[in-house]
């Protein structure tokens, strides 16, 4: 077990994990959670990543937003090597600690997404019988 796991307890009781005041996140089978990342200022939801044990503690312990890359299978400091890196204002857990809300100001909003956006959910789908499609906007 690596240094940064043994920082998280193992989940306790149901009323403990729901309004406890220890953080013992719910990491899934491959040891992730889920990151849901907004703008600290406006709101806007710029990013769903996901955090392994190692990039909670990191962010928590250095105040910028730390993830774990599924397609490289690697620790991910948002940012290093764009500019954009995510200053963390606030992290929140939900329920049943098995998802985190980071409110971040990102350095250089214009590279949110590695697709030079503000955000990464740039896209919206079409709905009704006709739908699936996606526009931008």
């Amino acid at each position: 077990m690596s240094e940064a796991a043994r920082r998280f307890p193992a989940p306790g009781s149901k009323a403990e994990l729901e309004e406890g005041s220890a953080l013992t996140p719910r990491f899934d089978a491959t040891g992730l959670v889920t990151a849901v990342v907004t703008d600290a200022e406006r709101g806007g939801l710029l990013m769903v990543a996901h955090m392994n044990a190692e990039a909670l503690d990191l962010t928590i312990r250095t105040g910028i937003a730390h993830y774990w890359s599924r397609s490289r299978g690697s620790l991910w400091k948002k940012g290093e090597t764009s500019g954009a890196l995510q200053s963390v204002r606030e992290i929140r857990v939900d329920c049943d600690q098995d998802a985190v809300w980071l409110k971040v100001s990102v350095a250089k909003p214009e590279d949110t997404c590695h697709t030079h956006r503000d955000t990464c959910f740039y896209r919206t789908v079409a709905m009704g019988p006709d739908g699936g499609r996606l526009t931008a906007g």
